[in-house]
């Protein structure tokens, strides 16, 4: 028998043990009773793959939270239902959920067209709806406080999209998408967007969800027929992936064609159809950034096993995407906040209302306005990067840029609202397209597209039409063409050769074909050119095509290649009213004068420096002045024959006869010169003279001229007479207006420059010249290629190309020097700014001999007075002489008279003083 003592210490342990174990189980029931669960309803399309995949990241979400938080005294229990993929599904759900179940909160529903009115149930009952997935334009939590978008907006990638289309170089482009509200409602983004970089949207294809693959297959032949080779597209993986296989059977995924996707379809390429896949070589993509972590590349391990470990999970998806990364920062956003809340009450309360609608009679949840609160502020570093809502919804901070390359995608860059587009993530402030990696466009090309070609309808080259007309062969000139077909074999011209240089300095190459279109003379117009590749007969008009308004509205021009202007010509008549008065047409009225006045100068400073002592000039004052005169004018013809007594004078005549001589041989030869020379004028001087005087005008036949002249300078039409060549002007204007002819001609200067440089001494210009835009190519509207022409245009007449082709076509008629030179001789004159110099010698050398004449003078009257005077008369005898020479300057008869008397008197007065004074 066992003692009984021995037993005891066993049973002390036994106790021990029984009671930790009971208070362990009590302190375990306590701890559970103390948890408070919040309801949190979730609305998905279960069926689908974006739905199974999101209520997988869910599940993780809240068993990872909940394993790392175990502290915590709340718990988020989730209360699923399948919409079923449809709105009303939703709706019905999201009303039991709220209605029925109470929830405080509620995640989803899965796409935007079914958020709408359970966003409204949430602001009725005062429940947060929180959205992954719903990425329209149109919900903003803005109108709708109770709806929180933990997601990014549509509208943001449309930034980056139309930064990649301006960088690219593209200025067109083709927008593709569903008509759903999810395709329909981004558009009116990209197309402001396109507008601010000056992008063109010259087609859009909306594709039904239910679209087949002929009504696919027949819009894309359509886009073939196009010269856009840009395609941006916006749809959902259900679509899309048709759109793709379709578009590669269509041969559309090859060379020069560039697809971008947005979002919708870049999130989602993993599920894609690998047949999808193949076809979509060398799209290019953006999606929102994602940073890599640990944690994310840790959670996409787990969620892979746990796929593949789920025999019942069927989604296709090889990895989470980002909508099940945003469903995922979802959850433990919402667990956060509740458990800032605490333990509060979660119960609804009953609305107290007379309706009976189950809408109306609809609970609210007292703590929905501090739960939607914490959670709009509620922020940390989630697998999708930072949990961060601004004014209601996630804001991205940069997207990348992929290139899908074989069975997937390569990352080739990223684009930052600040930083722009670059090759690694603010790296640098200047977007460059420099800065991506190599990207593999369709086809397996490495070259970038030039976003465009000539839409080929079965053609191989493009069609180009000259214009065919007798005259003005200088522009275009078809020298053989086919009699049946138009074609041309040869042709040559100014404009054909700016052309030809042109296309040749193209980055590509530009197959053309040119075509002859004659204009009849009678009734033909260059607008039928015009009709021809509006109507797109023809892809081009090569020639003498001028840009005016009116054709602007259905043709685009390149730059012009030709001077820009309407003039009028005029014949030419001899001018014999002028002929009496030739003899003073050398000099000018300015030289006449001033040469006149000249030999009266020269005259009366012969006067003055020969008066004293020449007696050969005459005895009186009157009898010199008019010898001194007359001798100047003798100058003129070398016949003096008066003595000259003063080396001064000799100095002065020596300057002047050196004017005389070269003004007379300048005057002999001009006056002969235009003797010789025609004196013609304009017999119209005055453009209003036609009009009043009723004179007929001739104009260039199939030209604007003629409409120019009618609308412009109201002509009358009956007065208006068409020719085709330089010599039917030349026949017009001789005959005149009283013979058939014309008094006049307008048109183009182009025109006029070779018509004046075949007959440039018979016709000249007249009146202002008329603005016009001159001469350009014609192209469709909307055609890339006038940019680029027009830019080949530019650097042609910067490095003086157009001058050579202006010289060898048309200025090298005649050896005219001017053809617009008026025989006038008034540009012939002889001004006196011609003999300035002569002038100019002429005044200081008699100035100075005035100034030296007038010294020795005075200083021969001052010497002759020796007599020795006191110092009180030497000051008044100064005094006196500066009178005297003031006296002297004001003319030679007083200096000779009052001078010699005064000069009298002071000698008198100074031998009476020296007599006193002895």
């Amino acid at each position: 028998m066992t003692n009984p003592l021995y037993l005891l210490p066993q049973f002390l342990v036994f106790l021990v043990s029984l009671r930790f174990f009971g208070e362990s189980a009590v302190a375990r029931n306590g701890s559970a009773e103390s948890v408070a669960l919040f309801h949190v309803g979730l609305v998905l399309d279960l069926k689908s793959e974006v739905g199974e995949m999101a209520e997988s990241c869910i599940s993780m979400a809240l068993s990872d939270f909940y394993n790392v938080h175990t502290n915590y005294s709340t718990r988020l229990e989730l209360h699923t239902v399948d919409s079923g993929g449809d709105s009303v599904g939703a709706a019905s759900a999201a009303l039991y959920l709220i209605k029925d179940v109470e929830v405080q909160a509620l995640i989803g529903p899965q796409q935007s067209t079914q958020a709408s009115f359970v966003i409204d149930l949430g602001e009725k009952a005062q429940v947060p709806i929180l959205s992954f997935s719903a990425t329209s334009p149109s919900l903003s939590p803005l109108r709708s406080p109770y709806f929180i978008r933990a997601a990014i907006d549509d509208s943001t990638q449309v930034k980056a999209i139309a930064a990649m289309i301006e960088n690219f170089g593209w200025k067109e482009v083709i927008l593709i998408y569903e008509d759903s509200e999810y395709g329909n409602e981004v558009i009116p983004y990209f197309i402001d967007a396109f507008q601010e970089i000056d992008v063109h949207v010259p087609y859009r294809i909306c594709f039904p969800l239910d679209a087949t693959n002929d009504q696919i297959l027949k819009e894309l032949h359509n886009l073939t027929t196009m010269q856009t080779r840009v395609f941006i597209v916006h749809m959902s993986s259900l679509v899309g992936s048709r759109l793709f296989i379709n578009a590669d059977n269509a041969g559309m995924m090859s060379q020069d064609y560039a697809w971008i996707v947005t979002d919708g379809l870049s999130s989602l390429l993993s599920p894609l159809e690998s047949n999808a896949i193949d076809s979509m070589e060398g799209v290019l993509g953006v999606k929102p950034y994602i940073p890599k972590s640990k944690k994310l590349d840790e959670f996409k391990v787990r969620w892979k096993r746990m796929v593949y470990s789920n025999k019942s999970f069927s989604t296709e998806i090889s990895e989470p995407t980002l909508y099940g990364l945003w469903a995922y920062d979802i959850v433990w956003a919402l667990a956060m906040a509740i458990e800032k809340i605490g333990t509060l009450d979660p119960r609804f309360l009953s609305n107290t209302t007379d309706n009976l609608t189950d809408l109306s009679r609809l609970g609210y949840s007292p703590i929905g306005p501090q739960l939607l609160q914490i959670i709009l502020n509620t922020s940390f570093r989630g697998l999708s990067g930072d949990f961060h809502l601004v004014k209601g919804q996630l804001i991205s901070t940069a997207f990348q840029i992929f290139n899908v390359i074989g069975e997937g995608e390569r990352l080739i860059g990223y684009w930052s609202p600040t930083g722009g587009i670059s090759r690694h993530l603010q790296t640098t402030n200047k977007p460059s397209m420099s800065n991506l990696k190599d990207i593999v466009w369709p086809g397996d090309s490495t070259t970038k597209p030039k976003g465009w070609v000539i839409p080929t309808n079965g053609k191989e080259y493009l069609k180009v039409l000259v214009p065919k007309l007798d005259g003005f062969n200088q522009f275009v000139k078809v020298k053989r063409q086919d009699p049946i077909t138009n074609k041309i074999s040869n042709v040559t011209g100014y404009s054909i050769d700016v052309f030809r240089n042109a296309t040749s300095r193209l980055p590509f190459g530009l197959p053309y074909e040119f075509y002859a279109h004659p204009i009849r003379k009678d009734n033909g117009s260059y607008d039928e050119l015009i009709d021809e590749v509006y109507f797109k007969n023809f892809d081009a008009v090569v020639g003498d095509m001028t840009i005016w308004k009116n054709r602007s509205k259905y043709v685009d021009f390149t730059v012009p290649h030709s001077e820009s202007g309407v003039v009028v010509v005029v014949p030419m008549k001899d001018d014999l009213e002028r002929e009496i008065w030739m003899f003073v047409k050398p000099l000018s009225q300015g030289l006449w004068l001033v040469t006149i006045a000249g030999f009266i100068y020269i005259g009366v400073i012969v006067w003055i420096l020969e008066y004293p002592t020449n007696t050969t000039l005459g005895v009186s004052r009157g009898e010199r002045l008019q010898a001194s005169l007359w001798y100047s004018f003798l100058t003129l013809i070398f016949a003096q024959r008066e003595r000259i007594d003063n080396h001064l004078t000799r100095a002065v005549l020596l300057t002047w006869v050196l004017y005389v001589l070269i003004l007379t041989q300048s005057y002999t030869a001009s006056l002969s010169s235009t003797l010789t020379a025609r004196q013609l004028k304009p017999t119209i001087t005055d453009v209003n003279d036609i009009s009043n005087k009723g004179y007929y005008v001739g104009y260039h036949a199939g030209s604007f001229v003629k409409d120019f002249l009618i609308d412009h300078l109201h002509l009358d039409e009956l007065k208006l007479k068409s020719y085709s060549t330089p010599e039917e002007y030349h026949q017009a204007l001789s005959n005149g207006t009283e013979n058939g002819g014309v008094a006049a001609v307008f048109d183009e200067l182009p025109y006029i420059q070779v018509f004046l440089n075949m007959y440039c001494k018979k016709y000249t210009t007249v009146g202002r010249t008329y603005s016009s835009a001159g001469f350009g190519f014609v192209f469709p509207k909307g055609s890339p290629l006038v940019s680029y022409l027009s830019r080949e245009i530019l650097s042609i007449i910067d490095d003086g190309t157009l001058d050579t082709y202006k010289g060898r076509w048309l200025e090298n008629q005649t050896n005219c020097d001017n053809a617009n030179a008026s025989t006038s001789t008034s540009t012939n004159q002889l001004t006196l700014r011609s003999f300035g110099g002569l002038f100019l010698i002429i005044v200081v050398v008699s100035g100075l001999s005035l100034l030296i004449h007038f010294s020795l003078f005075v200083h021969t009257k001052w010497k002759s007075q020796t007599t020795k005077i006191s110092p009180k008369l030497r000051w008044q005898k100064a005094g006196y002489k500066i009178i005297y020479i003031t006296t002297a300057l004001k003319g030679m008869s007083h200096v000779t008279e009052a001078g010699s008397m005064e000069l009298q008197r002071m000698g008198t007065q100074n031998n009476r003083e020296e007599r006193r004074h002895c």
